[in-house]
């Protein structure tokens, strides 16, 4: 297995008044000083992780792509890459290291706040490992798809999608459960792909009042562009 890259030294800082207005902590309300001594503990001991690869495809079928002999099924991620040969399939995590200390918090609202601090180590994993990817291997603009985001493409597909990284707990901590979830909780798993043409899961899911949505839901779009032609 080549091109394998494991980013294990990332930065990592704590913007404390973002984090306060997130979580909506305020001064007057007495808890600062309590928020800003958690963060000092999550900072002193977080270490976000992420790796990923390049990977090439070997052959589309009507509702899959084989990577490097690997079966990925979804008739969506099938048609987003029409013009791809290679893919770069991820995992980033906030690390263990905050997992194990948020699970050994016994407060409930120190337990939220150190669930939000998970997340901004998450994303901030997710940073480095795009801008180490884009300066690496110049893959122009890019969309990103993720198992479980849609029903085309279920979460136990994270079962491929971890067999093209190989063994990802030893390499970055992140164990994947019978269920498909993963461990630590903020953790993200996906295939990058170049792409002509920008693409969020969002864009096919009609969910209302999703907090996580990225891109507005376009109704007619599957029928569009991903239905299987008729025979």
């Amino acid at each position: 297995m080549t091109d394998i890259t494991i980013l294990d030294e990332i930065p990592f800082s704590i913007d404390v008044d973002a984090l306060a207005s997130r979580v909506h902590v305020k001064e007057e309300n007495g808890y600062l000083d309590e928020l800003k001594r958690l963060v000092d503990e999550g900072q002193a001991i977080a270490r976000p992780k992420a790796m990923y690869r390049r990977a090439f495809i070997d052959h589309k079928g009507e509702d899959h792509v084989v990577v490097e002999d690997i079966r990925m099924t979804s008739r969506v991620l099938r048609v987003n890459l029409e013009h791809a040969h290679r893919v770069f399939p991820f995992v980033a995590t906030c690390g263990m290291e905050l997992e194990a200390w948020e699970r050994s918090l016994d407060d409930v609202l120190h337990r939220y706040w150190a669930e939000t601090i998970k997340e901004m180590a998450l994303r901030q994993a997710l940073q480095a490992m795009n801008e180490h990817m884009t300066e690496r291997f110049r893959p122009g603009q890019t969309s990103t798809m993720n198992p479980g985001s849609l029903a085309d493409w279920p979460i136990r597909e994270q079962r491929n999608l971890f067999a093209l990284l190989g063994d990802v707990e030893k390499a970055i901590g992140v164990r994947l459960e019978d269920s498909f979830l993963m461990i630590p909780t903020k953790s993200v798993s996906g295939i990058r792909f170049p792409t002509e043409t920008r693409f969020e899961s969002c864009q096919l899911c009609p969910r209302r009042g999703c907090p996580g949505r990225r891109a507005l839901y376009e109704e007619g779009l599957y029928e569009a562009r991903y239905r299987k032609p008729s025979v």
